[in-house]
């Protein structure tokens, strides 16, 4: 339950409040009923996480009255402390946009198209993103919080291998089938006609704050496809060059004159026009507009194509036309990720997939079925070991549309943990167990140096964490 509120911050921000809960909140007189720091806590944040965990069949352990705002509270705390420790820094409106794009593409996915989602939500997408920025930023800070407060908690094996000693075998972790995968992705070619639809746009917009017929605020509110951003007229706050898309940083930092707008420039997101702000020694403050191309079907036909032709050399052992002449041997699926694959992630470790914690720490290359993105999951699920998938489609973790192929390089069965294979998920039990156990220590010690109050209705309580009542 303690990770419950997190998930269900998102959860919240997929789906609309029921007729009925909609009705239950109007009849609610609003009032503060906790506050931690300064932060308060309505009874309406309340009862939208009680029904919303109620549509969603949550069971809380303990009183919901109580659990529901402690839950609450507890975020309260990592938020603050994130800002006592300036982490919010660590965030950025690239990763909050990238969060927010790949889970607008589940959730299209999920229901079937953006026109559904929109009908759905009765929203357009451009207030779908703006209603999910605040819980994602919010999310991201605490998991960053999180990650900070336990960075350098580890264990020995040694003291792996003395907790599992006296253990009863029927409480060894069972580790389910998991799977080690390789991946090939191509990114579908943009094409001239999309590029040059969206430049015009961006020109169109600096001619238009050039002659001071509109401001670039209002545009970045109307047109831009930033959802963090675009809400406050496009305004990013004071941050350094590291904090930004590499191409995006080198036009920032060298604008000079506040009146004026940049060329358009390109990154990993889409295009941008930019406006200065402000300078504050090595940060910057500007405001921009971004606009995204739309992979054409065309572009991504051709993509599935040349994959299937890519793995159609692999299974012939032969490389393709083009660079035969620089290679001799047997065309493997390993060379194939070398030549052709997009991405970086994978590319340099033959294709093969990294599943890392949720603290972004590398746990293994074994991945159980529902660990792995859905689609590549789907792919591989029927594969007999060292078989190739077919050409498939997917949202990548940057909210892009890829194409890919996947191998299953090994399957292991279900089975319990033993020291010798297994000894990564028995030492994972164990650090995860003293991460959970120093979280703990950790909020009871910052509730008691923290100002508290809460409404006597929950002074009767049995709280999870100690010291909020005094």
């Amino acid at each position: 339950m303690k990770r419950f509120l997190i998930s269900f911050l998102f959860v919240a921000t997929l789906l609309p409040l029921h007729a009925d809960g909609v009705d239950s909140l109007k009849s609610i007189v609003d009032e503060v009923v906790w506050v931690v720091g300064d932060e308060p806590i309505l009874k309406s944040d309340i009862e939208v996480t009680r029904i919303q965990a109620s549509m969603d069949g949550v069971r809380w352990s303990g009183d919901p009255d109580c659990a529901i705002p402690e839950q609450i509270a507890v975020q309260k705390l990592f938020l603050h402390q994130a800002a006592i420790d300036s982490v919010d820094k660590d965030v950025t409106e690239n990763d909050i946009a990238a969060e927010i794009e790949g889970r607008i593409e589940y959730m299209v996915q999920q229901i079937g198209s953006r026109e559904k989602l929109e009908e759905y939500r009765r929203q357009s997408l451009s207030q779908i993103r703006q209603s999910m920025h605040d819980d994602l930023r919010d999310q991201l800070l605490i998991q960053r919080m999180k990650q900070k407060l336990v960075q350098d908690i580890s264990v020995t094996p040694a003291e792996v291998r003395r907790y599992f000693k006296e253990m009863p075998e029927d409480s060894i972790p069972y580790v389910p089938l998991e799977v080690e995968v390789q991946i090939i992705t191509l990114t579908p070619k943009l094409t001239p006609e999309e590029i040059n639809r969206v430049k015009d746009e961006l020109r169109d917009y600096t001619d238009r704050i050039n002659s001071g017929t509109t401001s670039f605020s209002t545009l970045a509110r109307l047109y831009s496809e930033d959802p963090g951003s675009s809400r406050l007229g496009g305004e990013l706050d004071y941050a350094g060059r590291a904090t930004f898309d590499p191409a995006f940083a080198a036009v920032a930092f060298n604008l000079t004159d506040p009146t004026k707008v940049s060329k358009i420039v390109e990154s990993e997101f889409g295009f941008h026009i930019i406006q200065l702000i402000d300078k504050r020694g090595d940060k910057v403050k500007v405001r921009h507009i971004l606009r995204r191309p739309v992979v054409s079907d065309s572009s991504i036909n051709a993509s599935l194509v040349r994959l299937d032709s890519i793995v159609a050399d692999v299974r012939a052992g032969l490389p393709p036309a083009p660079i035969r002449g620089q290679f001799t041997g047997k065309w493997t699926f390993e060379d194939a990720v070398a030549f052709f694959s997009d991405d970086k992630d994978t590319r340099n470790n033959n294709g093969l997939m990294a599943n890392k914690n949720e603290y972004g720490q590398l746990k293994s290359s074994r991945f159980e079925m529902q660990e792995l993105p859905a689609e590549v999951a789907r792919a591989i699920d029927t594969l007999q070991v060292g078989e190739i998938s077919a050409p498939f489609q997917m949202i990548d973790k940057r909210g892009k549309t890829v194409c890919a192929v996947a191998k299953l390089k090994n399957r292991i069965p279900g089975h319990r943990a033993t020291v010798t294979e297994d000894f990564q998920v028995m030492k994972d039990v164990v650090t995860e167990k003293r991460r959970t156990q120093f979280l703990h220590d950790w909020v009871v010690s910052k509730i008691k140096s923290t100002y508290v109050r809460l409404n006597e209705q929950y002074r009767d309580c049995k709280f999870e964490y100690e010291g909020w009542i005094r």
